[in-house]
């Protein structure tokens, strides 16, 4: 059954955990497709896992068509949600309505994602009022790195927890109709799911949420240099990757690869009349 925001909206309702991975390219988004996800996040977490960018900030509207493009081509049932990139909805309303238009015209999404709380609710409302479904972001907000002064959880004391709580009802009045809560406390997330009508879905926030989401390179362990507190590795894809390479690598080089069977054939009479 092809997911929307109806079915979201209803997972929660239900009581009805809401699944959520990211996916950069075509071949990674029918795989999680096929394999039942909810939804699907076009994150410009890809600057880093993709591009190799220390941050998300230098992500380009160009980029995300890119891969939304390529994501929404392969997701027949998820619901593809694209992030709106640093400096594409926080100039002007004007800018984030033009810019989630092209997300969901050229990139094909079904939603677009943007960071903050109080202060882009209205971008929030202008772009739901031009029919573009909004999924807001609250607590670490990577675009604003540099002015938390680095990746920390959000929300711990009393004025931080207030005001995260008003966020997401002003964030939920705006029109959005979901709200991703990161690297925020489990107690915290659960009061706020508890609190709005729209789905929660946590990563870094507890169990408490609606829903979940995680970057997909980090759940299946393909990099070990670092391991958020919040990770699970739910397969180790990446020493299986890595094998695979060495294998090939060696199998060329002893000649063993490629064997008969993976070569095609031709009469002996054609090449003795090429002599």
């Amino acid at each position: 059954m092809k997911n929307t925001v109806q079915t979201i909206r209803k997972q929660k309702e239900e009581g009805d955990k809401i699944t959520m991975l990211t996916a950069y390219d075509y071949s990674t988004a029918r795989l999680m497709d096929e394999a039942g996800i909810n939804m699907l996040l076009v994150g410009d977490s890809l600057g880093m896992v993709m591009l190799g960018y220390e941050d998300t900030l230098a992500v380009t509207m160009e980029d995300m068509l890119h891969h939304t493009a390529a994501v929404a081509r392969g997701a027949k049932e998820a619901l593809v949600v694209a992030d709106m990139p640093f400096m594409s909805y926080q100039t002007s309303v004007y800018d984030a309505v033009f810019n989630a238009g092209r997300l969901m015209k050229e990139g094909r999404c079904n939603a677009v994602k943007l960071e903050g709380g109080a202060s882009v609710c209205p971008q929030i409302k202008a772009i739901t009022e031009a029919s573009i479904p909004v999924v807001a972001h609250l607590g670490l907000t990577p675009q604003s790195v540099n002015a938390f002064g680095g990746f920390k959880v959000q929300g711990k004391s009393e004025e931080a927890a207030r005001r995260l709580l008003a966020e997401a009802r002003a964030a939920e009045e705006a029109g959005a109709f979901a709200v991703v809560l990161e690297c925020v406390p489990a107690r915290l997330s659960e009061l706020i799911t508890k609190t709005i009508a729209i789905p929660t879905i946590g990563i870094g926030a507890g169990a408490g949420c609606d829903g979940q989401v995680l970057v997909y390179q980090d759940m299946l362990a393909l990099f070990t240099d670092f391991k958020p507190k919040f990770v699970k590795h739910f397969a180790d894809a990446g020493s299986v990757m890595r094998a695979g390479f060495a294998e090939y690598i060696k199998e060329v080089k002893d000649g063993s690869f490629p064997a008969e069977e993976h070569s095609f054939k031709i009469d002996d009479e054609v090449i003795a009349r090429l002599y």
